[in-house]
């Protein structure tokens, strides 16, 4: 089936937008050129990427007791294994269109299964999972070496410490990392710390470019930060602020997982031509 004559919504998570296709039974079809299609922000809806809304079992996974899975793609059309906005943004459109209860419930990702958590109206709180740290690695920026560590959130990330504000980076390049360290590509953030357990970060995705926000990012960057100021966020449990260029999202380790915490708001209703 082609998405011409299809319903869509649009939603965000801090400004970082999605396409949201709802699909129960897994008819679309949705080849990389059509989702970057519906991402172009001059010939199409815009976003920075597509939430296909398909059942578990549609998508031939196994039961893993989700009824959902979240297929998302990046901007480009590529697939992403996770994304911590998107799957706000994803809950709350269950929610609301009344394909799911307000509550707790799984949602089944690339990246594996993720309990979220959300009222009828609010913030949405997501299980992220254990981070994954790796050795460090290296981004260079118009020049310019930037020493980060390589963070797994179900998607590879390197997270930089930087002194300066970076408000003053320019993104609008794909910053050179390592095709060793990252051979699938990698999203890149750049974070400064502001306050006690209080960061500003701006990210570089891979098959989006810059973006107003990352959850999966937003995650990598407190491990980084936790590690830069001698904390184990593995075991000693911790509650980061990290401001991205849309706004605030919270990130809380347990000692054992990560959540993040954030808004997700849904703005647009349609159908496709």
């Amino acid at each position: 089936m082609s998405t011409s004559g299809h319903r869509f919504t649009k939603g965000h998570g801090t400004e970082n937008d999605f396409v949201i296709l709802p699909d129960p039974d897994g008819e679309l079809d949705l080849p990389p050129a059509e989702v970057a299609r519906l991402c172009d922000r001059r010939a199409g809806i815009g976003a920075d990427g597509v939430l296909r809304v398909v059942r578990a079992k549609a998508a031939g996974l196994p039961d893993e007791g989700a009824e959902w899975f979240m297929d998302y793609r990046n901007a480009d059309g590529s697939l992403a294994e996770m994304c911590g906005n998107g799957l706000r943004v994803f809950a709350r459109y269950l929610v609301d269109s009344g394909f799911a209860a307000p509550g707790d419930f799984p949602v089944a990702t690339r990246a594996g299964v993720k309990a979220v958590s959300l009222g009828a109206t609010g913030d949405v709180t997501v299980d992220m999972g254990a981070p994954v740290v790796f050795a460090p690695s290296e981004a260079v920026l118009r020049g310019a070496v930037h020493r980060g560590l390589k963070v797994s959130m179900g998607n590879p990330h390197l997270a930089c410490l930087i002194e300066s504000d970076v408000a003053a980076l320019d993104l609008s390049e794909e910053p050179e990392f390592s095709s060793v360290d990252f051979p699938e590509g990698v999203n890149v953030e750049f974070f400064r710390p502001v306050g006690e357990r209080h960061v500003t970060m701006r990210v570089h995705e891979r098959g989006s470019g810059e973006t107003r926000s990352c959850g999966t990012g937003a995650v990598a960057t407190a491990v980084a930060a936790a590690v830069a100021a001698g904390l184990d966020p593995l075991r000693a449990p911790s509650s980061w602020t990290v401001d991205v260029l849309g706004g605030r999202v919270d990130v809380l380790f347990d000692g054992a997982t990560s959540f993040l915490r954030g808004p997700a708001v849904l703005v647009a209703d349609g159908v496709l031509r």
